[in-house]
């Protein structure tokens, strides 16, 4: 049994993980969902930038852990009914700790590295928001993640996937981990 996360900076491939680990059958919590619903919520556009603004404010209120402990009602009985489980999208240290203290062993983390140009290349590429697409609005998000504890994070990951390479060799990288 084991909960997988991955912890990236934007366009590194946390996405494509999640497909890769879909894929192999593992279900797949994506932490972002739970900001998209609470923007929704608010009657905020689902943008990069309002996205931000809201895993912020839920941070400032609640704590740095503030999104992992509100994703553990979905990836407990997610994690007992399939033995495995991919939480998608670790931002800060904090919710590493958090998971680490509610899941111990069963949790692993994996971190997604890719080159800034790569990432500011495919982030244009994938034109999901307007206001993500240069090199500032990268900058900017890479800071603000930054300031959530992602480079705390994504040292204290157990595995290294690096996605700079081909898609095919970045997906075979991650069944590998996976299937470890």
């Amino acid at each position: 049994m084991a909960v997988f996360a991955t912890v990236g900076y934007p366009g590194s491939g946390k996405g494509e993980a999640a497909k890769v680990a879909f894929e192999l059958g593992l279900p797949v919590v994506t932490m972002g969902d739970e900001i998209r619903a609470q923007c929704r919520a608010r009657g905020l556009p689902i943008t990069e930038r309002s996205m931000g603004h809201v895993a912020s404010l839920l941070r400032s209120k609640e704590g740095d852990d503030a999104i992992a402990r509100r994703c553990m009602p979905l990836i407990e009985p997610t994690h007992r009914a399939y033995g495995e489980v991919l939480v998608d999208g670790i931002r800060g240290f904090t919710e590493v700790e958090y998971f680490q203290a509610t899941l111990g062993d069963e949790f692993h983390l994996i971190a997604v590295d890719a080159p800034f140009e790569m990432r500011l290349e495919r982030i244009a590429d994938r034109a999901r928001d307007p206001t993500a697409e240069n090199e500032e609005d990268l900058r900017e998000r890479d800071q603000r993640e930054e300031s959530y504890g992602m480079a705390d994070a994504f040292e204290a990951a157990e595995h290294v996937v690096d996605n700079s390479g081909t898609l095919e060799t970045y997906q075979n990288r991650l069944r590998t981990v996976f299937e470890q």
